[in-house]
């Protein structure tokens, strides 16, 4: 059965799901035990289940409430994302992002579903306010995986999705006073009586397990504040800012996209899961991967890096966890105990943060 390219927005991928054949429960322990894993790792004791970042709080609710109400786990996530990616309060997301040096905002997103084993992806792409639901049509929809720039745009815009001016008056005006405090000789008066100019690496993953065992995963940001045009974070790359596998779990990321690709970070928790590790404990094993990957200019004397990194995880069974560079990162959950903000684990304690 074909399916009209401008039916897309609003639909679900619960249909492909249905026709891909998932392993069962005691097929994926096999696997597992056949790689050096543990079983234990599918036992049902926390499903469903929704984690993200701490400004996924209310999208966690939602996308729980769908996955509870039997709708696909990739179309709950994304719901849970759109939500930030439409508020114009959050400076990190979709409307109202922080734009690049330029004044453009330029958003990225990927997704990937877990019992059709698929994946989409968009970077640097304008005008378009739900990146995360562009990744979902590329995915859904065409031969590839990662589109970025003016195809990516021109892709969405096929699909029917509408452009949308994405740089707010607020975010706007915080582009002006950056750009005016850049250079003290330049022909733009400086702005030193005013609010602290904002950086940000903002972004929102948010990963899902059903009660059947199905995952998905999403994460969806306008990137680094005040970028280079066309740079392109960790949130496009799949294996780096997300990832997932419905045997095992998935994993997503926050903070310095550099650090995170150059690990293949949220491929790297799931791999770890998948030999056993719990979902927090894979998050910290992540984080000292990078820390042992940084470059001597981003370290402080003492070896510790002067940078913020998070990394979120859930397992199949249910378990999740999260951890982050130094203390005092929350992030959100959502199970059967409610949508709650939890502490992040953490490598370094605050007060060893570089000045």
């Amino acid at each position: 059965m074909s399916i009209s390219r401008r039916t897309f927005i609003g639909t679900g991928a619960a249909a492909a799901a249905g026709l891909t054949l998932v392993p069962t429960a005691a097929e994926a322990a096999e696997r597992l035990v056949a790689l050096g894993g543990a079983p234990g790792i599918l036992r049902s004791k926390g499903r469903p289940c929704v984690v993200a970042s701490a400004n996924g709080i209310r999208g966690v609710a939602v996308a729980y409430d769908q996955i509870k109400a039997g709708a696909d786990p990739l179309d709950a996530v994304i719901a849970g994302v759109n939500i930030q990616e439409l508020d114009p309060e959050d400076q990190s997301v979709g409307i109202g992002g922080l734009p690049n040096e330029e004044g453009v905002v330029q958003l990225d997103a990927s997704c990937m579903h877990g019992p059709t084993k698929r994946a989409g992806a968009v970077g640097a792409l304008e005008d378009i306010a739900t990146p995360s639901l562009v990744a979902k049509a590329i995915m859904d929809y065409t031969n590839h995986i990662f589109l970025v720039g003016a195809g990516a745009k021109k892709f969405a815009l096929e699909m029917g999705f509408k452009e949308t001016n994405l740089l707010t008056e607020k975010s706007r005006q915080d582009w002006l006073r950056w750009k005016a405090n850049l250079n003290a000789n330049d022909n733009w008066l400086d702005h030193s009586d005013d609010v602290k100019i904002k950086f940000t690496t903002g972004t929102i993953p948010m990963l899902g397990v059903t009660a059947g065992g199905d995952i998905a995963s999403v994460v969806t940001t306008s990137g680094l504040s005040w970028k280079i045009p066309g740079r392109v974070g960790d949130s496009g790359v799949v294996g780096a800012g997300q990832y997932c596998d419905n045997a095992v779990g998935a994993a997503g990321s926050t903070g310095r996209g550099e650090s995170n690709i150059k690990i293949c970070g949220a491929y790297y928790i799931v791999e770890l899961m998948r030999q056993g590790m719990a979902p927090q404990q894979a998050c910290m094993k992540a984080l000292e991967r990078v820390v042992e990957t940084t470059e001597a200019r981003l370290l402080d004397g003492n070896g510790r890096p002067k940078i913020d990194l998070e990394y979120y995880a859930v397992a199949k069974d249910g378990s999740y966890g999260a951890s982050t560079m130094y203390e005092g990162r929350k992030f959100a959950v959502c199970d059967a105990n409610g949508a709650r903000l939890e502490e992040c684990a953490y490598l370094y304690r605050k007060e060893l943060r570089p000045k």
